[in-house]
């Protein structure tokens, strides 16, 4: 599978290559569109800690070679590609190692949020990394009926949201099952994001609700850089140009590694109507 040309096609377009190098040629072109970016080492849930040592240690090398190249790049990470199945200690340690490069950089460490199971504790660290002045960004899923008062917090502790949709797979008691009401409640915690949060992102590939966004902001005369769009890679890119052309910041989350497979498949698995979101933006712009 992994050598055919179906995933060829399928990496070269949603997944920026195998290598570091190849990941930042991506960001390299992208700035040269106007667009931010964010690192992601494809790689999750690890069985042994130095498997952690070894993710951080791609990830503190990635940070040095932003550094080193002047991106204006994040680097997004997942808790338990750092230890936190096997460790919360191991994994708290590891997080800081990243945090404080970052800090030394510039740069931000985007703290993406896995299923349920995990939302208590990555929050948890996510505050410990912010009260130390760690620059951390949280991400929200609008899906969960929890993120209301999440996002309530967070924007009274003053640390910033990425809001997406959330793409895992969860049952009715905790999060909204009907793609309408989750549409309702991400416009409706954007709102509050953008009303009363710390530069907050708006993770979306909804035309119609990155149109509420615009049109919400500019009702209010709220700056462009008060907050920034985020995007996945090769996903829309016509509205990704679309978006930067009227004058808003755009940020793609560029994922690379050689874990690309079980990513996708992993993904796929928990929630169907991945794999037909997938096929359509294989082929349109």
């Amino acid at each position: 599978m992994e050598t055919s040309r179906t995933a060829q096609k399928l990496t070269s377009r949603f997944v920026a290559g195998l290598t570091l190098e190849d990941a930042l040629r991506v960001c390299a072109s992208l700035k040269g569109e106007g667009i931010l970016s964010s690192l992601d080492h494809l790689g999750e849930n690890v069985h042994e800690l130095s498997e952690a040592d070894a993710a951080r240690e791609s990830y503190l090398t990635a940070l040095g070679q932003i550094a080193e190249t002047g991106l204006q790049t994040t680097v997004s990470m997942k808790l338990t590609a750092l230890g936190l199945d096997l460790s919360e200690d191991a994994a708290r340690q590891n997080t800081a190692a990243l945090v404080d490069r970052a800090k030394e950089i510039g740069s931000r460490i985007e703290m993406d949020m896995e299923s349920t199971g995990y939302t208590d504790r990555t929050l948890k660290i996510l505050r410990e990394m912010h009260r130390k002045g760690g620059p951390v960004r949280a991400v929200i899923q609008a899906y969960l009926y929890r993120s209301a008062g999440d996002i309530d917090q967070l924007c009274r502790d003053g640390i910033p949201v990425r809001l997406c949709k959330g793409a895992y797979q969860e049952p009715p008691d905790l999060a909204y099952p009907k793609k309408h009401d989750v549409d309702l409640n991400y416009v409706k915690l954007m709102k509050k994001l953008l009303d009363d949060g710390t530069y907050p992102a708006i993770a979306s590939h909804d035309e119609a609700i990155l149109d509420e966004a615009i049109r919400y902001v500019r009702e209010r005369n709220y700056a462009a850089d008060r907050f920034e769009f985020q995007m996945l890679y090769g996903i829309r890119r016509a509205l990704q140009a679309r978006i930067v052309k009227e004058g808003f910041r755009l940020r793609v989350y560029v994922p690379y590694g050689a874990a690309w497979y079980p990513y996708f498949m992993r993904r796929l698995a928990e929630r169907p109507a991945n794999a037909l979101f997938l096929v359509r933006n294989l082929f349109r712009g």
